[in-house]
C-alpha cells in the first residue's frame, strides 16, 4: 500500500508558489499517486485552483486572517494550524520546502507532534519493506552527503531543498476537490505578527527564477568587475549572482549570494567567473543544468562540475565572451 503523502504548498500574494510543483514532483519518487496539497492562507481560492491544474486529487485550504502568506512574521499561526491538521489526519509523509516558511514552521510542527524531521534534503526514496522514507542531505558544510532512514513514527516530515526537482507540469484536468477548513485560532497562540513588509527594489528577473545566472567570486578581486558581469547577465536576460566570499568582502549585496547559506538556484545555464567551487557554494547551484566556469586555476574545484570550462584570466576571457554573445544575439 503506498504511503499517505501530504504536500504543504505555499501561497504568495494570493497565488500558488512555484515550489509547490517541485514538491509534487519529489513526491513521485515514493508514490505513483499524487498527494493531497495543504495550503495555509487567508484566502486560498486562486492558489487552490492552480493546484488542481497540477492534477492533485484534493486541496485542503486551512484559512484564517493570520495565515496571510502562510502567516509570515513569526509563523505562530501556521505552526498551530499545521500541527493541528497533521495531528488529526496523521499522514505517513509530509513534504515541506526549505523556504522561510518551511525552515521556520516544519521543525516546530515536528516538535509539537513528537515526530522526526529531516532538513535540507536533496534526494529521497522509499524503503518498501518498512514503508519508511530514506533521504539524502548534505553534512559537514556540504563536504559530504549522508543517507538517513526514518523510523516507524508518523508522520515523517521531509524538508526539501528548492531547485532540485523539476516542477510538475500542469495537466489542466481539474478532477480534484477543494475542501476549505476554517481555523479556530486562539489569540494567545499568535505571539508575533507581521507589522510591515519592506520590499527590496529589484530590476529584472529574480535570482531564484532566472534561466541564466552569471556569478562572480573572490577571483574578481573587487566590486568593480561585477558591473561587467551584470552587463553579461543583461545581454543573456539573466540574473547576477555571487559567492559568499564576494558578499562577505562587501563587493556585492548578500541578496545575490548563491550557496549553502545563500540562495538555491536551478538555471539552465550557470556562468561562474573567479569562483573556486567550494562545496558550500556548489550546494546552492546543484540544480543547474549546465555550468560554465572561467577560472585561472586549472585545479579549481568548479571544473569538476562544469560542463564547459575556460582556464585563464577572466579579464582577458570575459570581454571576448561578451562580444561573442552580443554578436550571436544580433545574428
Amino acid at each position: 500500500m503506498p504511503p499517505r503523502v501530504v504536500v504543504v504548498g505555499e501561497v504568495q500574494n494570493g497565488s500558488l508558489a512555484g515550489i509547490t510543483a517541485e514538491l509534487l514532483s519529489a513526491a513521485r519518487k515514493i508514490s505513483d499517486q499524487l498527494p493531497v496539497v495543504v495550503l495555509l492562507a487567508d484566502d486560498a481560492g486562486k492558489a487552490a485552483q492552480t493546484a488542481l491544474d497540477l492534477g492533485v486529487p484534493a486541496v485542503i485550504a486551512l484559512q484564517h486572517p493570520s495565515l496571510r502568506d502562510g502567516g509570515a512574521g513569526g509563523f505562530d499561526a501556521a505552526v498551530f494550524a499545521l500541527a493541528t491538521f497533521l495531528g488529526q489526519e496523521r499522514p505517513d509523509v509530509v513534504f515541506v520546502a526549505r523556504t522561510d516558511f518551511g525552515y521556520n514552521v516544519a521543525p516546530r510542527v515536528a516538535f509539537r507532534l513528537g515526530v522526526p524531521v529531516a532538513q535540507d534534503c536533496i534526494d529521497l526514496a522509499l524503503d518498501k519493506p518498512s514503508g519508511n522514507v530514506v533521504v539524502t542531505r548534505p553534512v559537514y558544510g556540504g563536504n559530504a552527503m549522508a543517507v538517513y532512514r526514518f523510523k516507524d513514527k508518523r508522520p515523517q516530515i521531509v524538508i526539501l531543498r528548492p531547485k532540485i526537482f523539476e516542477p510538475l507540469a500542469p495537466t489542466g484536468a481539474r478532477v480534484g476537490e477543494i475542501r476549505t477548513v476554517g481555523i479556530d485560532l486562539p489569540d494567545n497562540r499568535v505571539r508575533a505578527r507581521l507589522v510591515e513588509t519592506a520590499k527590496e527594489s529589484r530590476q529584472g528577473v529574480r535570482l531564484e527564477d532566472a534561466e541564466v545566472v552569471v556569478a562572480g567570486g573572490r577571483g574578481l578581486g573587487g566590486p568593480e568587475p561585477f558591473k561587467r558581469l551584470q552587463e553579461l547577465a543583461d545581454v543573456l536576460g539573466g540574473a547576477l549572482g555571487a559567492s559568499r566570499a564576494a558578499c562577505d568582502a562587501g563587493w556585492i549585496d548578500h541578496s545575490h549570494q548563491v550557496g549553502l547559506t545563500g540562495k538555491s538556484i536551478g538555471p539552465r545555464v550557470y556562468i561562474t567567473v573567479g569562483i573556486s567551487g567550494a562545496s558550500q557554494h556548489m550546494a546552492g547551484c546543484s540544480g543547474a543544468k549546465a555550468i560554465v566556469a572561467i577560472n585561472k586555476d586549472p585545479d579549481a574545484n568548479i571544473f569538476k562540475d562544469a560542463r564547459f570550462g575556460v582556464v585563464g584570466d577572466w579579464q582577458k576571457v570575459l570581454p571576448a565572451f561578451v562580444d561573442t554573445v552580443r554578436e550571436l544575439g544580433r545574428s
